[in-house]
């Protein structure tokens, strides 16, 4: 193949210009088309054809790979066969039939709009000045007066074939007109060149923000109710990470949910007026949004200066009042042919003062959905600063939230890996058996907490396995119960909580009985045992409060029950946490807790503690070059093979990823074979 077609990559140029400004549109909102020639591989001659962002693509990260290509003579044949707005859902499997070699993309349900307007360039887009007057009660009179003629109202239709029909119309008949304002849902513009249809997008949304500005009342959504204002930042995300594992447990009723907290401005400032508690019962209007956020969220009437306990009990209550009203909607509205119920627990919590908790599969679904309901709020505040808000009847909603279209694109998604919804926090986990559990877990979809002494390395060893979506690092000195209440607050707020606690940050001295100090002793119980105790309160206070259950994991040691010489005060510490196992898998268990343990042996590569001088000591002590240690100890294993961090991972994985749901209060070996440390 040679080079990009001109046409393409001028409309990927434009798509990535538009979608990076969240003004113009959301993060896989929308979607961008433009019509050229080809050369037919077929015929050798030329071919016209439609690029238009696929199903699911996001602007801002379009490239090639998710266009659609779709042969546009084909494409303008459906008119003929189209059987009328009753069954138009079919022309979506029509669009199968236009593609142009393998396609690329699947073609959206927005292709006919793109394919039938007699344009070359064409945009859609849900920016939020635009959905302001899509969502105005009087959005037909405004869009006369703000546009002047330029720009024309489209009464809302669910996107479709006919939609695709009526913007072609009002295309063909009136040259001056650019583009529309679709009610309750967005804006469309158009262009002979892709620089001009980008231009007229911009127009269309920056005349809406400036009226909006000019024209609009100081204070959309009402006074400030007193007692509803925001708390100060550090008393605040205090609260937050207090709530979080809680909103997350009632979230997840039916699913397991990854949380993300927000509290900017907007959201804080929405969240303290007269009108949060009827415009958040109005719900969003545009599909993208209400998709994310489902169709309202659930508001905390309490003031910003409740208690967490008064609010964990009205959060229980509202929860339950939402989940009946939830289930109500969808059976005054279902038909024969609705897909089942998705669940009836909020996306969307907010708590005045605090702010907003937001809920999705994965963590980057449940930023994002955080992010469409800022994005909602921006809407509400233009309709109701230039008019009333106005959003599409529950009805049509429902249309759309259950569609069959939507259903097939949610069944088209790839099966999630093992972890995907799950947190996790491990300790020690910069480097060494912690990095290697921590990296696993991550690649296995879970969102994982690095915590560490050094804050830095935990930054750094987060950074390699992903952004903040996939992992955070946090500074965590495990002898100090502020530092580790700390973390695990971190993690609240990140991802709303924790589910696979790992308990490996530790350290080695190996000494005679008569040359080993207090000090040593000391420290070995403080990091080891203290530590472990520490962390295992922490998240078993979390886990209870989530009411998810969880896993608890302790990377002991074959210390912990082998009896060797010059390594007492080690290998007590280790029998201490391997006991801690036995113990904390009894109490814990009726929270459906599991707590299990792993014994290593000889890890040597990769490990903090090898690397801070012990390998060099060690390998003196046994006459071989310290490159060569691992080695060394694997030979005096029964299977001589060296024990690398990722074995130690992969017993973690075994233990947490579902098959041994029914284990709690094992020790697995990983030592290669150790015979005076099986366990009897």
């Amino acid at each position: 193949m040679g080079s990009m077609n001109e046409t393409v990559a001028a409309l990927l140029a434009r798509s990535n210009r538009l979608g990076a400004d969240p003004r113009n549109t959301n993060y896989a909102g929308g979607n961008t088309s433009a019509k050229g020639t080809d050369v037919d591989p077929v015929t050798g001659g030329p071919v016209e054809l439609l690029w238009v962002k696929g199903s699911g693509g996001d602007l801002g990260t379009l490239t090639e790979p998710g266009l659609a290509a779709l042969r546009l003579d084909r494409l303008r044949s459906l008119v003929g066969v189209y059987p009328g707005v009753e069954r138009e859902d079919e022309m979506v499997a029509a669009f199968d039939y236009c593609l142009h070699g393998r396609g690329g993309a699947a073609p959206s349900i927005d292709t006919a709009m793109h394919g039938l307007v007699d344009a070359a360039h064409v945009d859609h887009l849900h920016p939020d000045s635009g959905i302001a007057i899509a969502t105005a009660a009087d959005g037909e009179k405004l869009t006369a007066e703000i546009f002047g003629g330029k720009v024309a109202w489209v009464p809302w239709r669910r996107p479709g074939f006919q939609l695709g029909l009526d913007i072609a119309a009002i295309k063909d008949g009136d040259p001056d007109v650019i583009g529309t304002v679709l009610g309750g849902h967005g804006i469309t513009a158009w262009g002979a060149t892709s620089d001009e249809a980008e231009a007229n997008s911009r127009w269309i949304i920056e005349t809406a923000a400036a009226y909006i500005a000019e024209h609009g009342k100081p204070e959309p959504f009402g006074a400030v109710v007193e007692g509803f204002e925001a708390l100060p930042e550090t008393e605040r995300r205090a609260k937050a990470a207090a709530l979080a594992p809680l909103v997350r447990g009632l979230a997840s009723t039916d699913k397991p949910q990854v949380g993300h907290y927000t509290d900017s401005d907007v959201v804080l400032e929405f969240l303290s007026r007269e009108k949060l508690a009827p415009l958040a019962a109005l719900g969003t209007s545009c599909p993208d949004h209400f998709l994310r956020t489902k169709v309202r969220p659930l508001v905390v009437d309490l003031p910003a200066t409740a208690t967490v306990e008064e609010i964990t009990a009205r959060l229980t209550e509202l929860h339950a009042e939402y989940r009946a009203a939830y289930q109500a909607y969808y059976d005054t509205y279902k038909v024969e042919d609705s897909p089942a119920i998705r669940g009836a627990d909020p996306a969307i919590v907010l708590v005045p003062g605090v702010g907003m908790f937001s809920f999705g599969a994965n963590k980057q679904t449940a930023r994002v959905a955080g992010e469409f309901y800022v994005n909602a709020i921006n809407v509400m505040r233009g309709a109701e600063a230039i008019s009333t808000y106005a959003p599409i009847d529950e009805s049509e909603k429902f249309r759309i939230e259950y569609w069959l279209l939507e259903e097939a694109k949610l069944q088209r998604a790839p099966k999630p890996k093992a972890l995907v919804g799950r947190i996790a926090l491990v300790t020690g986990a910069a480097s060494g058996i912690g990095k290697a559990i921590a990296a696993r877990f991550a690649a296995e979809g879970a969102c994982v907490v690095i915590a560490d002494l050094d804050a830095s390395k935990a930054a750094d060893a987060a950074a390699e396995l992903g952004n903040a979506d996939v992992a955070i690092g946090v500074a965590a000195d495990v002898t100090d119960a502020a530092g580790v209440r700390a973390a695990f607050d971190a993690a609240a707020l990140a991802f709303g909580g924790v589910d696979l606690v790992v308990n490996n940050a530790g350290l080695s001295i190996s000494k005679p009985l008569a040359d080993t100090t207090e000090a040593d002793w000391d420290l070995l119980h403080d990091v080891l045992a203290k530590g472990s105790f520490l962390v295992a309160q922490a998240a078993a206070k979390t886990m209870t409060a989530q009411n998810m259950g969880g896993d608890l994991l302790y990377i002991s040691s074959k210390n912990s029950v082998f009896a060797g010489p010059n390594n007492v005060a080690y290998s007590a510490a280790k029998a201490d946490q391997a006991h801690q196992v036995r113990l904390l898998a009894a109490e814990l268990g009726e929270h459906g807790i599991r707590v299990n343990g792993i014994n290593p042996d000889g890890v040597v590569r990769g490990s903090g503690i090898f690397a801070g001088g012990w390998g060099a000591s060690r390998a003196a002590v046994y006459g071989v070059p310290e490159e060569e240690l691992g080695q060394f100890y694997a030979q005096r294993t029964l299977l001589k093979r060296e024990v690398l961090p990722e074995h130690v991972a992969n017993a973690a994985f075994a233990l947490v990823g579902g098959e041994l749901t029914h284990t709690t209060g094992l020790h697995v070996p990983v030592d290669a074979g150790v015979a005076a440390a099986f366990l009897r």
